[in-house]
């Protein structure tokens, strides 16, 4: 309203409105050598863009300025520059740029590489860096560009998915993550020269007879050493471990942690950060090799969505939990960035639920409105990955939801990660059924319990959600009221052939073979093979520029709902897998909020 300052403007919004629009600010990453310059992404425009803070002047600066947002970037060890992955319209292909830290010019950062999706990037501290490239022509390559300038040198190629890791403090070994073995689920280590001779190789999956992962979490911060930390699978949950290629030796770590462990360095090389997650929680731990035991480093209950230790010795952190929004913190009390502007309002906390299911105990995460009694509308709002899991965290979406007198269910299904490697690598050939029994005994759970009306049942997710959502209603078509499919599979076979060349990796390892090698396993596990047992409504939201659930498979389904009268909407959006544009990610809420409150009841959408 004009003469309304933008605060009080926002402060007459409904508090789902408010969140989404509330400023944002990602974990600060930092220069290795000048750390008070660092790099973050806000969505202070009303787009998430890329942002450098000079923190011994207060300056902050926008780096970034496009229309559907940026938010790949990262820093040179000296701090002098900056690289940026510059897309289409949120087609995830492109180029590296690079700016200068103060401002400037945007410029090419290597020249000599045409556009591919990214896999990859380490930047040295003279000036070179290895950049990781993915295409549908040639699988993944590497190579290794000069600050000289000249051409890139290529020092790997395969067919399989591959990626750069890190490169050593000063420069004369980098680590790969490599599925040469056919598994894209579980990766094998190489460390190279950077003229490609091979140093070291650590493979777990014994030629892909097994099924135990690994992952580069980065080398020693100090010159002339060796050692790389590294995540494994050895004891059937994700931890870390200290590998030296170069004298062979791999070192174990005391971290005798419940869940998940993850682990960086401190910047002195004398300790790790330990990030534990463990039933939908996060937390933080350091640890001195050659310790007995690691040392809590205190933190609220809730979710740490990444850390860092600074040179000081103090850990700066990005924490939420479903009731409050996030925020950086540091261990030192302060907070560390905080975006002006009006703050979300919080939402309601998070209970736990926890149901026999046919694959073992389901973990899922439950909010209800504060006001009322149940039993509620629904909605079992599905996440994405599958790969991923969802947590006491701070979200906007499913708040909204709950505004709006909804319960919001999430389900940690077979598949998610942070339940064990079991848990996760259940999901294989019986794709996407799997997934939706878990989601069928939490469903029988939520009415059993009082908890959720039965004839008005909500199944709703985006990516791998999406296609879960999409597959749901038509193998279940008796249990669910409404469908809200974000950016799905919708016919996989059309899907595995539009797709970015490292998805149809990972479903040729989740799936066992192409469409043409195990046809039966893709029909099983399509959308599209059910698509005339849906009853129920259904919306879809589509990016025309996605390249991980592209827009043909999705038309292809929307035609065979038309074909026969279904009730359905549609809506497509010009961006990619998903929209960095706040209006816009508003705007498909309320399009969902609408489309449920029409077909279930309940009133008018706040705001509209």
């Amino acid at each position: 309203m004009e003469g309304m300052s933008e605060s009080e403007n926002v402060s007459t919004m409904p508090e789902w409105e408010q969140r989404f629009r509330a400023p944002r600010v990602s974990l600060p990453d930092w220069a290795e050598d000048a750390p008070d310059r660092s790099l973050f992404v806000s969505n202070a425009t009303g787009t998430y863009e890329l942002y450098a803070w000079d923190r011994a002047s207060g300056r902050q600066r926008q780096v970034t300025d496009r229309p559907n947002g940026t938010t790949d970037g990262v820093l040179t060890p000296d701090g002098e520059a900056i690289w940026w992955f510059s897309d289409t319209d949120g087609d995830e292909f492109g180029v590296w740029m690079r700016q200068p830290f103060g401002g400037g010019e945007d410029e090419p950062a290597a020249p000599g590489l045409a556009p591919s999706y990214p896999a990859g990037l380490a930047i040295g501290r003279d000036g070179s860096a290895v950049i990781g490239r993915s295409t549908d022509e040639d699988g993944t390559t590497i190579h290794l560009v000069r600050p000289a300038g000249g051409e890139p040198v290529e020092i790997y190629r395969h067919r399989e998915s591959a990626g750069v890791g890190d490169l050593s403090y000063d420069g004369t070994l980098i680590a790969l993550e490599h599925t040469e073995h056919g598994d894209a689920m579980h990766s094998a280590l190489r460390v190279v020269r950077p003229d490609g001779s091979m140093v070291g190789e650590l493979d777990d999956t014994e030629g892909g007879t097994k099924e135990l992962g690994l992952a580069v979490l980065g080398f020693a911060p100090v010159a002339g050493d060796t050692r790389l930390l590294v995540g494994h699978q050895r004891r059937g949950r994700w931890e870390p471990m200290i590998w030296d290629p170069v004298a062979g030796t791999e070192t174990a770590l005391p971290v005798d942690l419940p869940g998940d462990v993850g682990a960086e360095w401190y910047p002195d090389g004398s300790a790790l950060l330990i990030e534990h997650s463990f039933e939908a929680r996060s937390e933080l731990w350091r640890y001195e090799p050659g310790a007995a035991e690691p040392v809590r480093v205190d933190t609220p209950a809730g979710t740490v969505s990444g850390a860092t230790a600074r040179p000081d010795g103090t850990v700066e952190y990005l924490w939420s939990s479903a009731a409050q929004p996030p925020v950086v913190r540091s261990t030192s009390g302060a907070v560390v960035l905080d975006p002006p502007g009006a703050k979300a309002p919080p939402s309601v906390p998070v209970e736990d639920a926890w149901v026999e299911g046919p694959g073992g105990r389901i973990h899922a995460l439950v909010q209800r409105p504060a006001t009322g009694e149940g039993p509620f509308p629904t909605v079992f709002e599905i996440h994405g990955g599958p790969t991923w899991h969802d947590s006491d965290a701070f979200a906007s979406g499913p708040a909204a939801w709950v505004d709006h007198g909804f319960a919001v269910v999430r389900v940690n299904y077979r598949g998610s990660t942070g339940y064990g490697r079991a848990w996760t690598d259940a999901l294989k050939h019986r794709v996407g059924l799997i997934e939706l029994e878990d989601i069928a005994a939490v469903r029988e759970w939520s009415v059993a319990s009082g908890l959720a009306d039965p004839q008005r049942l909500v199944l709703a997710g985006g990516s791998w959600g999406g296609y879960l959502t999409l597959l749901g209603l038509g193998t279940q078509p008796d249990a669910w009221a409404l469908g809200l499919a974000a950016v799905p599979v919708a016919d996989y076979v059309t899907a595995y052939h539009d797709e970015m060349e490292a998805l149809k990796a990972m479903d040729r390892t989740l799936l066992g073979g192409t469409p043409e090698e195990v046809p039966e396993r893709f029909e099983a596990s399509s959308p599209l093979t059910y698509v005339d047992a849906v009853r129920a409504p259904v919306y879809i939201s589509a990016g025309v520029n996605d390249p991980r659930c592209p827009i043909r498979q999705v038309e292809n389904y929307v035609d065979r709902l038309a074909a026969r009268g279904a009730v359905h909407e549609v809506y497509r959006y010009d961006a990619g897998h998903g929209s960095l544009v706040v209006e816009e990610r508003i705007k498909q809420v309320r399009l969902e909020l609408e489309f449920a409150l029409k077909h279930l009841g309940g009133g008018a959408v706040q705001g509209a």
